[in-house]
């Protein structure tokens, strides 16, 4: 599917009232270092994360949305905020503009950490579907679909149903990982 500056405006919200089946899927692992493309090109950190057992029934590329929190048990005094649950946005695919050859999920959280974190262990919990995979044709067209990802994540998960998934036990009380231990 392609995407150009002609499409119709987007909804603001994705999803039903309640994360419906298969979510909630939870996963975690260590950040990974991606292909430098999404602070730097488009504007949109970005961390890559091996989530694809969680995603296996399911297999659908595109864009979701949910909750993530990085480990960071030994942050510096004053970025403690960086400590907390966020919402986050995170593409699963081929990202056919920069024709990637390999699956990748890429997860932007909404929030503006203080460092870098790769090699620390993140935690998602993902609530829903916002769209399928789409190849652009342009980098400014990607950057603008990206930006309303970003709303529409935040959105759809300020209803009660999905926000309260920002306490998931998951986030509450987190299996010790040795980056995390």
């Amino acid at each position: 599917m392609s995407s150009g500056a002609t499409r119709p405006p987007r909804e603001r919200i994705a999803g039903p009232s309640t994360p419906a089946v298969p979510f909630p899927l939870r996963a975690s692992g260590a950040v990974q270092r991606g292909f430098g493309r999404g602070s730097k090109e488009l504007g949109c950190p970005t961390e890559a994360l091996e989530i694809f057992d969680a995603l296996e029934k399911e297999k659908a590329t595109g864009v979701y949305y949910g909750f993530a929190q990085v480990d960071l048990p030994d942050a510096p005094e004053g970025e403690d905020k960086d400590r907390g649950v966020f919402p986050m946005a995170m593409s699963v695919g081929w990202n056919p503009y920069y024709k990637n050859e390999k699956l990748t999920a890429e997860v932007h959280i909404i929030h503006e950490y203080a460092n870098d974190f790769y090699g620390r262990n993140l935690r998602v919990v993902v609530l829903g579907y916002i769209r399928p995979e789409l190849d652009y044709i342009s980098k400014e067209a990607l950057i603008e679909d990206i930006d309303t990802d970003k709303r529409v994540a935040i959105e759809s998960l300020a209803r009660p149903a999905y926000a309260v998934f920002k306490d998931d036990a998951l986030f509450t009380h987190p299996t010790p990982t040795p980056s995390s231990a």
